[in-house]
């Protein structure tokens, strides 16, 4: 008997950023790209650019936990994104950039608040990381669905995304799919 997929769902900045970055993870069957955490039913990207809606930007990652934990997850989550800057990720500037981490389950919570805690003391208190229960999760409109894989060349992804990437490789070859190297 196998056993079933997990679901966790994280914010780090740019979708595009995290999305590329955890498609490379082995056992990860599925990420989406999609809005969190806000007050208005479907959103779309403009309403979310606004930053009157609530929402952030994340990422709902569903992955075999014989493969990978959650806490190997979240490690990779601490180091593609800047967990001290409010609201901020580089030049994406808004709260839909901020950081935060979306638990499903009473288990994951005390998993990602151990993970968050030694986050933020290696980070020397400084973490501004939310954790929340995740709640009113729409996904992102299609085009924003694997954007870097079908648009590498493209000015952000080049610049910024293909930055990430190169990170995750370099630190967690040991996380990486089989044929991703």
């Amino acid at each position: 008997m196998t056993q079933p997929l997990q679901r966790i769902t994280l914010a780090g900045g740019c979708f595009w950023c995290t999305e590329a970055v955890y498609e490379l993870v082995r056992g990860v069957a599925q990420v989406e790209s999609g809005y969190a955490m806000g007050h208005l039913a479907n959103p779309n990207y403009e309403q979310i650019c606004s930053g009157n809606t609530g929402h952030a930007e994340v990422l709902r990652i569903d992955f075999d936990p014989t493969q990978v934990s959650l806490r190997e997850l979240l490690e990779v989550f601490f180091v593609i994104h800047d967990p001290t800057t409010l609201n901020r990720q580089g030049a994406d500037v808004g709260t839909q950039y901020r950081s935060g981490i979306y638990f499903h389950s009473p288990e994951q919570e005390t998993v990602c608040r151990q993970v968050l805690d030694e986050a933020n003391e290696a980070h020397h208190g400084r973490v501004v990381t939310e954790l929340l229960p995740i709640r009113d999760y729409w996904p992102a409109e299609a085009y924003h669905q694997h954007y870097y894989a079908r648009h590498p060349e493209q000015g952000y992804c080049a610049f910024v995304v293909a930055g990430k990437v190169e990170k995750f490789h370099k630190t967690f070859a040991r996380l990486m799919k089989n044929g991703t190297a």
